[in-house]
């Protein structure tokens, strides 16, 4: 990678100063795109970063998915695997990071798809782009903050008893409950300034950060039996109630848990019109914030597992957890040590509060995508949506994005099975957004993308090549049947789920978009 400034010509140069002198090129950028300024421009590289590394959250993904990751693999995919999908994710950040650099805007992938496609293709690829990203942001602050009301549950059930001594076990109503009061409790702090923003932001970074290594250190050291290096490095859990016992195909599902992790990165490109030098600081802010969660992350990973010992007992609906692995993994370390679980319970706090700044941050960049897409009006009463308040927040937007992911929940009422649907739209769908303008900078604009100050020279075009690969690789692999037989309590709905809203996009476009939506307009004469 290289920091350069952008050669003149093509309407895409990187300039020096703003015209107020500010010497913020960010700013200035964002003028030449055809944006007046209309957030407030306060968020420093650290809170920049601060945003993406709260979102991916290691504490909530490994936490919310490590059932999964013990079912499918075991302990051998989740320490190879986070690795695997680690650095095909660094590609894939690597190559958002150069087109951010590029097109620092508040609309992030549907911008860059727009400006990369050419004339012809630009209202289409926009148009898909920003929809697949929308709904994949909401998809995703509906499962963490579903994810968090569903540790509560448990963090209740254990503090009353524990599963198997009478604790009290939260209705599927009042879960919901729990759910709708988190995220009206994130729209109250995202409709305070910016500024209240970037102090929670680092924040939560601070608490992402402790945390895992208060975890990964506490629980294995109270554990009064541990797991050795070569159960943890090389057992491949093959016995699992899914009827699938080829090794490969096991690897390759438990890869789920780690790219499910390694989401919402694209935070750092929504924040860039309220980050100083966002050419700059909004490029670096998705690179630390995947590299230094790939390696937290795996020492969480590495801390937690080397405290299992009977994975069937931690998977099983029977135990005091009511079959939540690590919940029991926290309970029983201290447990066996203190005779009381009461220390994993604690943990489990800590767990709680990382996920809930996940989901706060999770709706700070949804509402400045929607504020963005209806900037441009593509969304129904885009006049709503893109009203900013005094404090130079989209209030709207913010409250949009909370209402819309405590729909996304509904079905959880119905079906847990429903539910997953929206956790694969939130990996895969999120995924494709993020694959489509490296592909067209890849493709269409190969010979014309004029690069900003960060960028990959000659190895731009390599790097997005295995970045596109990646996301159809992972889109493939986990629309895979998770179960066999396949019915319809087990069939796996991601292909249902993110084919159903390409359709649902594709209709929009062909009956109605097509004949009015033009892509991204400038606001300068505004």
């Amino acid at each position: 990678m290289t920091w350069s400034k952008s050669p003149a010509g093509s309407g895409t140069t990187a300039v020096d100063v703003d015209a107020d002198g500010s010497g913020d090129t960010g700013q200035a950028r964002l003028r030449e795109l055809g944006y007046k300024q209309e957030l407030k421009r306060d968020l420093s590289l650290l809170s920049n970063f601060a945003f993406s590394f709260t979102i991916i959250s290691v504490l909530t993904g490994v936490t919310t998915l490590y059932n999964t990751g013990l079912n499918f693999g075991g302990p051998a995919t989740m320490t190879f695997g986070w690795f695997v999908a680690g650095a095909f994710t660094m590609t894939v950040g690597l190559s958002m990071a150069e087109i951010c650099s590029s097109f620092p805007t508040s609309g992030g992938l549907y911008y860059w798809s727009a400006r990369l496609s050419g004339n012809r293709w630009s209202p289409f690829a926009s148009w898909i782009t920003g929809w697949f990203n929308i709904v994949g942001q909401w998809a995703v602050t509906t499962s963490v903050d579903f994810s968090l009301a569903q540790l509560i549950q448990v963090i209740i059930l254990l503090s009353t008893g524990g599963n198997n001594g009478g604790g009290y076990l939260a209705s599927k109503y009042v879960v919901i409950a729990f759910h709708a009061a988190i995220l009206l409790s994130h729209a109250l702090i995202n409709s305070l300034p910016i500024s209240w923003l970037s102090f929670f932001g680092q924040f939560a970074a601070a608490w992402n950060m402790l945390g895992v290594f208060v975890l990964m250190i506490a629980v294995p050291a109270v554990a009064t039996e541990r797991a050795s290096a070569k159960f943890v490095f090389t057992h491949l859990n093959t016995d699992n109630s899914a009827g699938i016992h080829n090794n490969l195909y096991i690897f390759v599902l438990g890869l789920l848990m780690s790219q499910y992790t390694l989401t919402g990165y694209d935070a750092s490109a929504h924040m860039t019109e309220e980050t100083k030098n966002a050419d700059k600081n909004g490029p670096i802010g998705i690179i630390s914030a995947i590299s230094i969660s790939i390696v937290v992350g795996w020492g969480y990973i590495l801390g937690i597992t080397f405290a299992v010992k009977e994975i069937p007992y931690l998977l099983s609906p029977d135990n005091e957890a009511g079959g939540y692995a690590i919940a029991e993994v926290f309970y029983l370390a201290f447990k066996s040590r203190y005779g009381s679980g009461v220390g994993g319970i604690v943990c489990l706090g800590i767990v709680a509060v990382a996920i809930y700044f996940c989901g706060m941050s999770s709706v700070t960049s949804n509402s400045r995508m929607v504020y963005a897409f209806s900037r441009d009006g593509a969304m129904p009463l885009s006049p709503v949506w893109h009203k900013v308040n005094k404090h130079e927040v989209p209030i709207n937007a913010v409250w949009l994005s909370a209402f819309v992911s405590l729909c996304m929940a509904l079905p959880s009422l119905g079906s847990l099975v429903a539910f997953q649907a929206m956790v694969s739209i939130a990996t895969i769908g999120l995924y494709i957004a993020y694959a489509l303008p490296i592909f067209f900078r890849v493709t269409l604009a190969r010979k014309h993308f004029v690069p900003g100050p960060f960028n990959l020279g000659r190895y731009g075009v390599l790097v997005g090549w295995v970045a596109v690969l990646w996301v159809v690789t992972i889109t493939v692999l986990f629309s895979l049947p998770v179960t066999y037989p396949v019915t319809k309590d087990t069939l796996n709905y991601t292909p249902v789920a993110v084919g159903g809203l390409f359709i649902l996009v594709l209709t929009s476009w062909v009956v109605s978009a097509r004949h009015w939506f033009k892509g991204p307009v400038t606001n300068l004469s505004g």
